[in-house]
């Protein structure tokens, strides 16, 4: 569904000549270093003494995810919140007391105008992309939390639309800066266990799926605007503890269970190891399909074509207990390759078989030590370098998560027209896109 009016999609004079005056003041400040080295050390040491170093931040959605992420941007300036809790607000106030307070963030884009450089999504995933589309039409940087969007069509609408707008842009995949990460994909890249032809990437514990809407439904509190908190998602009634703050992660309409919550963190390292984009095949199974909620345990086979591989997705009751014949832990990723194969979580690898790979020497370090996730977009904000998160490595990332649960509520193998954004079957087709309740529409 697209939207009668476009009047967001342009920037006045105005807004161009005061987004150029401030990067050039920001650029000439870095060059004079004014904008200090201490920016790259931790958040405490490098507190600006002057307002007009640090960025304005818009924070959309201030508590759980969204208040870690406002923590790593603290040392600019936090000029805006928005949240449909009054008590999260409330909460936000004693830290940053002279911020402006909104529940609504289409109102908060309309009148904050010129007055914010740059935007934090980290709201539930429903919110992700009416909010994200909003801010980049607006001119604004953005931070989003993953995935990047509720639907497959939002991923490509997103991804376009921040190319065309030339704002820096991050998902929130924090794992991606951890010096691990950096280490498998090096060791991936040089061959060590020659071409990878297979990937497993397994999470359990998380448990975001199953339940029956409730029969019992509550007034909402008072410091709550539900209305809000629905979004894009058709009206229904509030039900103490089943969906806000905490729950909506298991239901269709807010999230995406589990696959949804984790995928972009485990699949992220095998897509960046291997410069992977979209799959041409992607079958699931699990319990029968639900119409309300995910299932608490999938699997999920991806075909890749470019290169060549089969990549398969587990969580929670799916997990198997070895991987040919190498036993697994709870979550992690396993590289299978013509000369060995390779595990990595967060935080290490091993290389199998080990009598093979025992006294292996890493190759030489090419990817650099990251400044830290959140420090890297900023800096984009600034000076425009590039991240390594951006919406085009992370929106067909998303894409690829999200194609899994399309496979699955469909109930059949399907193939995938990446070009054309196509199924090969209406029973699939219906879950690539969505519908918008009036005023919330995306593209």
């Amino acid at each position: 569904m697209r939207p009668t009016s476009t009047h967001r999609n342009a920037q006045s004079p105005r807004r161009k000549s005061s987004l150029a005056s401030r990067r050039q003041f920001l650029a000439a400040s870095a060059a004079s270093g004014l904008i200090t080295a201490g920016y790259f050390g931790s958040c405490a040491a490098e507190e600006s003494t002057s307002p007009n170093e640090r960025l304005n931040l818009a924070c959309i959605g201030t508590a759980n995810q969204a208040a870690y992420d406002i923590n790593e941007c603290k040392h600019e300036q936090i000029a805006v919140l928005c949240d449909v809790d009054a008590n999260y607000i409330e909460q936000n106030l004693k830290t940053f007391p002279s911020a402006r307070t909104y529940a609504d963030y289409r109102e908060m884009l309309d009148r904050e105008g010129d007055k914010v450089d740059a935007v934090i999504v980290a709201t539930p995933d429903h919110h992700h992309a009416p909010a994200t589309m909003r801010a980049i039409r607006a001119g604004k940087h953005v931070y989003c939390e993953k995935p990047l969007s509720h639907s497959v069509q939002e991923a490509r609408w997103i991804t376009e639309a921040a190319q065309a707008a030339g704002v820096a842009t991050q998902l929130g995949t924090q794992v991606h800066a951890v010096d691990n990460y950096r280490r498998v994909v090096e060791i991936i890249q040089a061959g060590t266990i020659g071409q990878v032809n297979e990937v497993h990437v397994w999470v359990s514990g998380k448990g975001w799926g199953g339940g029956d809407r409730p029969e019992v439904t509550d007034e909402p509190p008072a410091h709550l605007d539900w209305d809000l908190w629905l979004g894009a998602a058709e009206k229904r009634p509030y039900a103490l503890g089943r969906y806000h703050p905490a729950q909506w992660r298991r239901w269709w309409d807010f999230g995406q269970g589990t696959l949804g919550d984790m995928g972009c963190h485990y699949m992220d390292l095998p897509y960046w190891a291997l410069g992977l984009r979209y799959p041409v095949e992607i079958e699931a199974e699990g319990p029968p399909v639900h119409p309300d909620t995910a299932p608490l345990g999938l699997t999920v086979r991806y075909r890749f074509a470019e290169p060549a591989l089969d990549f398969t997705w587990y969580n929670d009751t799916q997990i198997p207990k070895a991987i040919h014949g190498t036993s697994v832990p709870g979550n992690g990723v396993m590289f299978v390759g013509s000369e060995g194969m390779m595990f990595a979580d967060y935080g290490k690898y091993r290389l199998f078989p080990v009598e093979k790979f025992q006294g292996f020497t890493p190759p030489a370090q090419t990817i650099p030590k990251s400044i830290g996730h959140h420090r890297e977009w900023l800096k984009a904000c600034r000076d425009g370098s590039p991240t390594t998160c951006s919406f085009d490595y992370s929106g067909p990332l998303s894409e690829c998560v999200l194609l899994g649960n399309v496979a699955y509520r469909a109930g059949r193998k399907i193939t995938w027209n990446a070009e054309e954004l196509k199924t090969n079957h209406p029973d699939a087709q219906q879950y690539v896109s969505k519908q918008y309740r009036s005023g919330w529409e995306v593209a």
